[in-house]
């Protein structure tokens, strides 16, 4: 009995004639890249891709459902940082000017290991894509889960591609006009909760949802969740794998992260060629196993035909894979006809060497030291970053006042930043001056050494006036290196600044 092939959105091709080379995949993307005339605009063709089961829609599935569930549920875990502090775990504070992760903490100075995360990511980046192609692209981009989680909600209000298909060219009646109104609504619905968890990450989120079901949210967070709704309603149900091939940078950057031995999703053209129908009982001699069933084709959520080669529109979702191997294993041959694979095992096997899939190589080497050095770098940092920080800023305007009792004296304004959860008590002294007085405005306290006291409370920068004067005899020059010491009174911390002491000449 012969397969019956799934219709398709494009005619099928001819079965190419066995190019019996092993660099017969690079010879077709060459082929295929010259014969096409690429206009300046390609108007969109709608994609109805069928539905896909096997091992790797099973990954993707888990993938769609743990990515969404971390990006939703996120904003409502709870850390408790002390009294006066956000509880909430992942919070982008930009009134108070903090980044908060569970225990880590991060203010606008720190903003490197912002910079070190983006540098970390982009390297991983680089890694995957050394080794295992757009593996990034097909499984945990954004825009792919998404996609993923909006053809669910087409399917189940119109069903899988054959139906849509057919509704797609049907007339418009009552039936037609309920099922499109309630999946774009469930459109319309799943892009709200995505615009309005994005803000829940710079906003308290239990606070905010009651702040806009009141209507009394500002304005500015209704805005941002209509902007972000249009966005993922407008990118995840119309333009889908627009996004992938025009809008996207990436499929243009990754060739320079691949070699011969990357593993990419790929047809494997020495097996599979000549293709032709094939009927039950028929033999396999002088032919391939491509039975030019188009099952690759019509799952593929970019519309491509995987056996023209490798195409920067693949966004390597690995469907096509799932796809073959079901029909391989119905007419009883291998599976494997479409799978992970590199260039450099089609030499292999051409010249009857051993299949090999090499991971450790120069480049991924290079890359893999690269994080761990960046890794290792923001550890180090976090783990060794002071819980202290101390600025002095010295008066300009006058430089100095000269005392009716003859003293010198000048003005600093002194920022102390405590950055742990506890209400701590800093003492200042100056050294580098003999016979100075200090004197901070509105704090009388002092310890027994006579230097003054300083409260700041948790999580917070305090700022005050200090008055720092010495007898015109102790000054020998009209300028003076000096540094100003903030410690602990139970001496865990201290900064020392420097600074100078100006007078007359």
């Amino acid at each position: 009995m012969a397969y019956e092939p799934q219709n398709s959105d494009t005619p099928p091709k001819k079965s190419p004639e066995i190019i019996p080379h092993a660099n017969v995949a690079r010879a077709k993307v060459e082929a295929v890249n010259k014969a096409e005339n690429r206009a300046l605009y390609a108007a969109q063709k709608k994609i109805h891709p069928k539905r896909a089961k096997g091992t790797f829609r099973t990954i993707k599935w888990w993938v769609m459902v743990v990515t969404l569930g971390i990006y939703y549920f996120s904003p409502w875990i709870r850390w408790d940082r002390g009294p006066g502090i956000p509880d909430q775990a992942i919070l982008m504070d930009i009134t108070n000017s903090r980044f908060y992760f569970f225990f880590i903490e991060i203010w606008p100075q720190e903003v490197y290991y912002i910079t070190g995360l983006m540098v970390l990511s982009g390297i991983a980046l680089f890694l995957v894509t050394s080794t295992a192609g757009r593996i990034w692209c097909g499984y945990t981009c954004p825009q792919t889960v998404w996609v993923d989680l909006f053809l669910v909600v087409e399917r189940f209000f119109e069903g899988d591609r054959n139906a849509r298909l057919k509704l797609d060219k049907a007339k418009w009646t009552a039936d037609k006009f309920a099922k499109r109104t309630a999946k774009h609504i469930s459109w319309l619905i799943i892009s709200v909760l995505t615009g309005g968890a994005w803000v829940f990450y710079f906003n308290d989120a239990p606070l905010l949802v009651h702040q806009l079901i009141a209507f009394d949210a500002p304005l500015t967070t209704y805005f941002w969740i209509m902007i972000l709704t249009s966005t993922t309603y407008l990118l995840g149900g119309f333009s889908r794998e627009q996004v992938c091939t025009y809008m996207c940078p990436w499929p243009r950057i990754q060739g320079v992260m691949m070699d011969e031995d990357t593993l990419s999703v790929m047809y494997r053209h020495d097996r599979g060629e000549p293709r032709a129908p094939h009927k039950k009982g028929e033999t396999w001699d002088g032919r391939g196993d491509c039975i030019q069933c188009r099952q690759c084709v019509v799952v593929c959520p970019v519309g491509i035909d995987i056996r023209d080669g490798m195409q920067l529109e693949c966004i390597q979702c690995s469907l096509c894979i799932d796809a073959c191997d079901s029909v391989m294993e119905q007419i009883g041959r291998p599976k494997g006809l479409i799978a992970y694979d590199s260039l450099a095992n089609f030499d292999r096997r051409a010249k009857g060497e051993p299949e090999k899939i090499q991971i450790v190589r120069p480049r991924t080497l290079l890359y893999t030291i690269f994080m761990i050095v960046v890794t290792g770098s923001i550890i180090w940092g976090l783990t060794h970053r002071a819980n202290l920080e101390v600025n002095v800023l010295r008066d300009r305007n006058p430089l100095f006042v000269e005392l009716s009792s003859g003293d010198i004296r000048n003005g600093y304004t002194v920022k102390i930043l405590n950055k742990t959860h506890d209400i701590r008590k800093f003492s200042l002294a100056v050294s580098g001056l003999d016979g100075y007085d200090i004197r901070v405005e509105g704090v009388l306290d002092r310890t027994p050494e006579g230097l003054p006291v300083i409260e700041v409370n948790r999580d917070r920068v305090r700022s005050v006036k200090v008055y720092l004067s010495v007898p015109r005899a102790q000054l020998s020059a009209d300028s003076k290196a000096i540094s100003i010491t903030a410690r602990d009174l139970d001496g865990s911390s201290i900064s020392n600044n420097a600074t100078t002491f100006r007078g007359p000449k």
